[in-house]
């Protein structure tokens, strides 16, 4: 007879991610009883902060758009008691995205007419391209109901779903670099060109074109403030609790934790990625079709960072993010001979008095076969060649870095690295991917995950089962809680927040 479950709830959520987090909230706030596995010690995946010499550094999430009163995340989040409760820093109007190509500054600015008029300057031809791009954003985010707060009423979504992002941007190629400035933050939704599908960088581009924000102190407090909620409601959340095994005994799930306790429930939602939930749970619950199917799906590029702590009013604090390439190619995937070739940069907020910087963070893509000789090991013991290796890209990445900002090296009181295996063993991303499964225009509906699956009562949540980021993971959970509790009871509930 197998043994009881140590704890017994009505659902249980795998990850305390942004998507496990705001899953576990309305569904708690719906009066159901609630419990978040997380295997880290704090809760919050991408949200999680870590602090260095007294100054925090966020992992994940640097920025997010749309959240000026009557916004789309605005509206989303105000359900969720966010809009009251964050400490945020709106970004620079004038270019909350500055991109460098070829040693000029290209800046991308707040409100669809401001974005045009900021541009012209430095593509006088190029106003019916700027014009037309901008048309465009708001033809597509029109055809996303769920972008909009609205029930779906017809397909027109897929058919931008169907269509090659670097097509499009490659479409504004008669005036100059245009085309490259207009998708030179491409890091931000992975930018692949033989793959990533229209819809995913154009709803990102019009929810920072509409505003353009960023935490204060650190991307945690959006994890705080929900994780507060989801108890404040009766839900649980139990951290150094990693999920290990997933059984299916009659009606009912049931899942072993490392530390050796039992929970189950009739309701399942994986936070964390598909195909490592697929890997723990019992092959008799899936088909082996389905198992394929996920486990063989490609993923976004993995990312290398430097996380500094700078020197007392050495380098100055700027409220934007600058994307720099090396040349006009932007959507070049990152490859080992020749890295680094870009990177965005930042100093997160706030700065200190008197308009200094206390830290630097720069970002850039990492294919994960340049750690994949070190997959098998674990942090703290993967010995001096990858100590070696991790300090001579950190030194690349401050070079490249150099060029543009001048003294920045000299201003450095300490660094810290991330490389593609710290995603992995923090998230439980496979390779370290930034972005989970890489959508394919070309095969929409192989590389596009549903929030339910054919296993009753089993669900995803997360960035895989929509778009990239902050909005595409809570868009991704409204459509996940909806499946469990209905989407126009959900949505009016949002509306009416």
């Amino acid at each position: 007879m197998m043994k009881a479950p140590d704890f017994k709830y009505d659902v249980i959520i795998a990850g305390s991610g942004l998507g496990g987090l705001l899953c576990g909230y309305i569904l708690a706030k719906e009066g159901m009883r609630v419990c978040i596995l997380e295997k880290n010690q704090q809760a919050g995946g991408c949200l999680q902060t870590f602090s260095r010499q007294g100054v925090n550094f966020d992992t994940g999430v640097h920025y997010f758009g749309g959240m000026d009163p009557g916004q789309t995340l605005y509206r989303y989040w105000d359900y969720f008691g966010l809009t009251r409760s964050l400490l945020l820093e709106r970004m620079d109007p004038e270019g909350f995205d500055i991109i460098g190509i070829n040693g000029r500054d290209y800046p991308l600015a707040m409100g669809f007419d401001h974005f045009v008029e900021r541009l012209l300057p430095c593509f006088p031809s190029g106003k019916e391209n700027l014009e037309k791009f901008i048309r465009s954003l708001k033809e597509i985010s029109q055809a996303f109901p769920l972008y909009n707060l609205e029930m779906p009423k017809g397909r027109e979504e897929e058919y931008y779903r169907n269509k090659s992002a670097f097509d499009f941007f490659s479409s504004f190629s008669g005036s100059g670099p245009l085309s490259s400035v207009l998708a030179g933050n491409g890091l931000i939704f992975a930018g692949n060109r033989d793959h990533t599908p229209l819809h995913i960088p154009a709803l990102i581009d019009h929810s920072f074109i509409s505003s353009a924000w960023r935490t204060v102190d650190g991307s945690a407090q959006i994890a705080e403030r929900l994780t507060e909620g989801i108890i404040s409601f009766g839900g649980k959340i139990h951290t150094k609790n990693e999920v290990i095994n997933i059984g299916l005994n009659n009606d009912e799930f049931v899942l072993t934790t490392k530390p050796g306790l039992s929970y189950s429930s009739q309701l399942f939602i994986s936070a964390i990625h598909p195909s490592t939930t697929l890997k723990m749970m019992e092959p008799a619950i899936f088909r082996k079709s389905f198992f394929r199917r996920i486990t063989n799906l490609k993923n976004t590029v993995s990312s290398f960072a430097v996380y500094i702590v700078l020197k007392d009013r050495s380098f100055q604090y700027f409220n934007h993010n600058y994307y720099y390439h090396k040349t006009e190619d932007v959507w070049n995937d990152e490859s080992i001979e020749g890295w680094p070739s870009r990177y965005m940069m930042h100093t997160p907020a706030p700065g200190s008095e008197g308009g200094f910087a206390k830290n630097v963070i720069i970002l850039t893509s990492m294919p994960f076969e340049m750690v994949k000789k070190w997959q098998n090991t674990f942090k703290g013991n993967r010995g001096e060649e990858y100590e070696a290796f991790k300090s001579h890209c950190a030194e690349s990445l401050v070079d490249l870095a150099e060029q543009r900002f001048p003294g920045l090296r000299s201003a450095i009181s300490s660094v810290e690295t991330s490389t593609p295996l710290t995603w992995r063993d923090y998230n439980g991303f496979p390779e370290g991917s930034m972005y989970g499964i890489e959508h394919d225009y070309q095969e929409p509906l192989v590389t596009t995950l549903l929030p339910v699956t054919k296993i009753p009562g089993f669900y995803f949540t997360g960035q895989n089962i929509n778009i990239h980021g902050v909005l595409g993971v809570t868009i991704g959970a409204i459509l996940t809680c909806s499946e469990i509790i209905g989407l126009d009871y959900l949505l009016n509930k949002v509306r009416n927040s």
